[in-house]
């Protein structure tokens, strides 16, 4: 390390009270998962979803592949978590290789399925890189998609925000405008990518109020054990990997207990600025795994509400 700390100042911060103590348990959280491609990976996410039922999410969520190759298992996974775990849940849809007709077509299945909350998206092309070209007899991009859901039923939608500016836009206004577009469309919320300062929420929490954005913003937190992974995901969305990251991960490649511990850590201080600067609400990416995001909500005070298992 090649800072000189300040020692007066470390004291003070170590002697402060400990971040978690005495926080009441007022926040709400909510997660995402994305639909399993095996019977093994399914029983996995059906753990993980029991495993954070008890806190009583205020909705999980599911991913959606480009061109209908997770469709049906997306419709499965939403479907059962419905039926069975009698959770709040809502799917994914995006612009990506479907007509409109086909849209109405699944949008349709998921009412009646039970859905009634979708996150809408404009998707991005399967090649990293490549550009988005909307279906010729498609949505264009996301608003028009809000706008196409709305008209086919009652459905409640969240849509995306990027703190860090989407890696299609001009310019940071040209995102924020178009965020304004999808909201103005009859979107609900935003839900951010994620992000690993609390500052860059805070930015763009503000600037979105400047631009007369009065929808709630939940961030997204992405607990990180994989770095190299973490990366990849940044690039598709904007974000930007700190380095002193790197150096935290750094020679735990094969002491998984220790990598979770970090990224715990990592995350829960995370959630632990933006809670101090008026955050409630949470949206955990979590992988398919419960344990990470059940910490952290645990250390912000949330306990669970029902039967735990």
């Amino acid at each position: 390390m090649t800072d000189t700390l300040d020692p007066i100042h470390e004291a003070q911060t170590a002697a402060d009270t400990p971040l978690f103590s005495g926080l009441p348990g007022d926040i709400e959280a909510s997660f995402e998962f994305f639909p399993p491609k095996t019977e093994k990976m399914e029983i996995k996410l059906w753990d993980a979803v029991q495993d954070l039922a008890p806190l009583e999410p205020s909705f999980v969520s599911v991913t959606y592949g480009a061109g209908g190759s997770t469709r049906e298992r997306t419709h499965n996974t939403v479907a059962r978590i419905i039926r069975e775990a009698h959770l709040p849940a809502a799917a994914h849809l995006t612009c990506v290789a479907a007509s409109k007709d086909e849209i109405r077509e699944v949008a349709e299945q998921y009412w009646e399925a039970g859905v009634r909350h979708i996150v809408a998206l404009r998707g991005d092309a399967g090649e990293p890189g490549a550009p988005f070209e909307p279906h010729p007899e498609g949505y264009r991009n996301a608003a028009e998609l809000v706008a196409g859901l709305k008209g086919i039923a009652d459905f409640e939608i969240s849509v995306a925000a990027y703190p860090e500016t989407h890696p299609d836009a001009d310019c940071p206004q040209a995102d924020l405008d178009n965020l304004k577009r999808k909201l103005d469309a009859g979107a609900t919320r935003a839900i951010s990518q994620f992000f690993f300062s609390a500052d860059t929420f805070f930015r763009f929490r503000d600037e979105a109020a400047k631009n007369g954005i009065d929808a709630p913003i939940l961030p997204g937190i992405l607990p990180v054990t994989n770095v190299a992974q973490a990366r990849k995901f940044a690039g598709a969305c904007g974000a930007e990997i700190p380095q002193w990251m790197d150096g935290l991960f750094e020679g735990l490649d094969e002491r998984p207990a220790a990598r979770q511990l970090v990224a715990a850590t990592v995350a829960a201080e995370l959630c632990r600025r933006l809670y101090a600067g008026g955050v409630r609400n949470f949206h955990f990416y979590t992988l398919n795994r419960a344990d990470l995001a059940y910490a952290i909500c645990h250390m912000l005070g949330m306990r669970p509400k029902g039967d735990v298992r």
